[in-house]
């Protein structure tokens, strides 16, 4: 038995707009340089991932990444001070939450010891993920 937790913000409407997927996105535009380079190396399609970028900054109010144009010299993304503080604050919301996970499943289940949850550290990064979020 594993107890599993995870982090999703939703807008107004009921619609997720941030969770693991977008996170993983914006640490691959800071690492590539390139919002493409980032959804390919997740095996995401570029319209997809401008997607969940634009439904994020939307509904977050503030831009998270900024875009240039290709050409001559070639585009890029890079984040903005905000999507780094925005998402330094939801990784540590995500963390803090999974620890307290961590004691609660042990205070209702003890007998689990030996497995304690989020042992991948709720990243899911023993399997592919299927849920941009």
């Amino acid at each position: 038995m594993k107890a599993v937790t995870r982090i999703l913000f939703l807008d107004e409407d009921g619609e997720k707009f941030f969770g693991e997927g977008p996170c993983r996105l914006l640490h691959g535009v800071e690492e590539t340089g390139s919002l493409r380079g980032a959804a390919q190396s997740m095996g995401m399609a570029y319209t997809k991932a401008l997607k969940l970028i634009r439904h994020a900054e939307q509904a977050l109010g503030f831009a998270l990444t900024t875009r240039s144009a290709g050409g001559r010299d070639g585009g890029g993304s890079c984040l903005t001070p905000e999507g780094k503080e925005w998402l330094a604050r939801y990784e540590a919301y995500r963390d803090a939450c999974i620890q307290a996970n961590r004691r609660l499943y042990l205070e209702f289940f003890p007998e689990q010891r030996e497995t304690p949850p989020d042992s991948d550290g709720g990243r899911g990064s023993d399997r592919p993920v299927q849920d941009p979020f």
